[in-house]
């Protein structure tokens, strides 16, 4: 079989059941495409690290947001607001990267009306979005933050800086790659399609852990760090199997190894998986025994 029919099957057994256990599941309460966008854009920029730490921070944060996310952000005000933040924790962003990261939203808000407009201004077109997105970051890093920091320029070390990684400082961009998966992507009962603006063709695989491994193991790179340059390696063999939609099997891949448990090396997980037969795991196994 070949890796386009594999990808396809895996895909379909990989579908929306999955969502329980992914950080995209959030934005899935919300009807309200505004709500569903920045929800979307919190889930992505949280999810980092165990699955089990990012779903309690993402149920703390939301719980926060009891008129709702868009209502919360639009009207949001640093001194009047902050306290409702207070406390909150994931990994190494505190309380403050969270009401710098809701003023930087509500200020794209005020700019562009809405995440979309604003990432379209700084938009140049092209194959990929790489460009865009470190247009993205550097003007969304730009934006006055007197009412948090008492200066008009983010500091240096603000933990807020970490949610805006850019292409052009290397960065595989994992969890802005995500993001941009959920809303470009047409809604397939997992991916959300709130933007029209930009197609899911120019999208780049958002490289984690997981999927950086199992692209290997696959022969999708042979890349060591996962990179912006790896992350646009593992792109292009995707778009040669789906010139339109070369990121629909992210979902699926990145699953193999958060829900399935693939750890890379032979185990269990690898009997009932149905990529073992194009895995250099395995195909390594069947060398080694008819050796013996």
């Amino acid at each position: 079989m070949t890796l386009k029919t594999v990808l396809e099957q895996f895909s379909r057994e990989r579908g929306a059941d999955f969502l329980a256990n992914d950080p995209l599941s959030f934005a899935h309460q919300y009807r309200n495409p505004a709500d569903r966008e920045l929800a979307a854009f919190l889930s992505a920029a949280l999810a980092y690290g165990r699955v089990a730490s990012i779903r309690a921070s993402l149920a703390d944060l939301f719980g926060r947001f009891t008129e709702g996310p868009a209502a919360f952000i639009g009207g949001f005000k640093p001194e009047r607001d902050a306290h409702r933040l207070s406390g909150f924790r994931h990994r190494f962003n505190d309380s403050t990267d969270l009401v710098a990261l809701c003023w930087l939203l509500r200020r794209m808000l005020e700019a562009s009306g809405s995440i979309e407009a604003f990432f379209l201004a700084g938009d140049p077109g092209g194959e990929d979005i790489g460009e865009a997105l470190s247009s993205f970051c550097q003007r969304a890093l730009a934006f006055d933050v007197t009412p948090v920091f008492g200066r008009a320029a983010l500091p240096p070390r603000a933990g807020v800086r970490y949610f805006f990684a850019a292409p052009a400082a290397g960065s595989a961009c994992k969890r802005l790659c995500m993001f941009l998966r959920w809303v470009c992507r047409p809604d397939d009962g997992i991916d959300l399609g709130l933007w029209r603006g930009v197609s899911p063709s120019r999208l780049v695989i958002p490289l984690d852990t997981h999927t950086a491994r199992i692209s290997r193991l696959l022969g999708l790179s042979s890349r060591p760090n996962a990179d912006w340059r790896m992350a646009l390696e593992v792109t292009t063999a995707l778009r040669a199997l789906d010139p339109a939609d070369p990121v629909r099997y992210d979902f699926a891949l990145a699953h193999l190894g958060i829900s399935d448990g693939c750890q890379g090396r032979s185990g269990a997980w690898c009997i009932p998986c149905p990529l073992a037969g194009l895995c250099a795991v395995t195909l390594r196994k069947r060398l080694r025994e008819r050796g013996n």
